[in-house]
């Protein structure tokens, strides 16, 4: 057994919560817990509300990218998108396995199995197009408010190489994805057999990306659920008493979720993006344990969505083995 990429896993996981708990201790148990105490379990179950609405323009992104016929309910696509995001949020597994997991759900649902594993390889690909526009509007709006404070520049600067070396990763990405289509045609084998059998991986792919239009949709959709993200960063320092304003909420959360981005090997960006909310809410006059209160609200958000998305998943995934091993 290779146990390498497992144990880079787990260190990378290790010095993540190092990380969190020094940055808890270095500014105060009482602070931090004050502040998330503020919020209470009603502020917890409005964030965790406004997040499953978020999920349907998620959902939406994933259906538009899909050619007519072979679009599946919108309920399946918003379940699958949910059980996905869980994995990555509160397991120790990289996105990739959520996005397997996520096509694995839609399979067992009756989708056909190259577009589920084409649709959710080429969603990932729209989400990063539309994280490039974010990311592009949060600097516009960040720049603005912290470009006079210090300890900024660097950020801005790191933030803008990011920015222009995104759209020709975007660019390779689809490129590979299409070029390479005989490798990743054995890749979706090895996780979804039933793709050998009909349309092939290649032939699924290919007509994902033959449609500028419906890249775009998808592309919108995924836009307006990084935006509403940014909502949700609002709510959250209302509720743990930060008096930030919207637009400069949104700018924090493109900002953060670049961060997150980059640092896409820890699982669950854990220790990442606590550090972040630290050191991003005083460039926009927050105070430090407020950011890191935000961050530890938004931790308890995905537990309470993402723990009985995952029962949901594996009870599934269990009725349907059982249901075979008896026909």
């Amino acid at each position: 057994m290779k146990w390498g990429p497992k144990i880079g896993v787990a260190i990378a996981l290790l010095v993540g919560l190092v990380a969190a708990v020094y940055l808890i201790w270095a500014i105060g148990f009482d602070a931090v817990f004050g502040a998330v105490a503020r919020a209470g379990l009603g502020g917890l179950a409005l964030l965790c509300l406004y997040a499953l609405v978020v999920f349907i323009s998620l959902a939406f992104a994933w259906q538009f990218l899909l050619p007519q016929e072979e679009r599946r309910p919108i309920a399946d696509l918003y379940i699958a998108r949910l059980v996905r995001d869980s994995i990555a949020e509160i397991s120790p597994f990289s996105p990739v396995g959520g996005m397997v997991a996520a096509a694995r759900l839609m399979i067992l649902k009756g989708m056909n199995a190259s577009y589920a594993a084409a649709s959710v390889a080429a969603d990932a690909t729209t989400e990063a197009m539309a994280q490039v526009a974010f990311l592009a509007f949060g600097l516009g709006l960040g720049f603005t408010q912290f470009r006079h404070m210090e300890n900024s520049t660097t950020l801005t600067w790191a933030m803008v190489l990011v920015l222009i070396l995104a759209a020709p990763g975007i660019a390779l990405l689809i490129l590979l994805q299409k070029k390479g289509a005989s490798f990743a045609e054995k890749i979706a084998a090895r996780f979804f057999p039933q793709t050998q059998t009909g349309v092939s991986f290649r032939a699924a792919i290919e007509t994902l990306y033959d449609s500028p239009s419906r890249l775009a949709a998808s592309a919108a959709m995924h836009l307006i659920s990084w935006i509403g993200a940014g909502g949700g960063t609002f709510i959250a320092f209302q509720l743990v008493g930060g008096q930030i304003s919207l637009l400069n909420a949104i700018a924090l959360e493109a900002l953060l979720c670049t961060l997150r981005s980059i640092a896409a090997f820890v699982p669950a960006a854990i220790g990442v993006q606590e550090a972040g909310y630290v050191f991003l809410a005083p460039l926009f006059g927050l105070s430090a344990e407020m950011g890191l209160a935000v961050s530890l609200l938004k931790r308890a958000r995905e537990i309470v969505i993402g723990v009985p998305a995952l029962i949901y998943w594996q009870g599934f995934e269990s009725r349907k083995a059982f249901k075979s091993a008896h026909e």
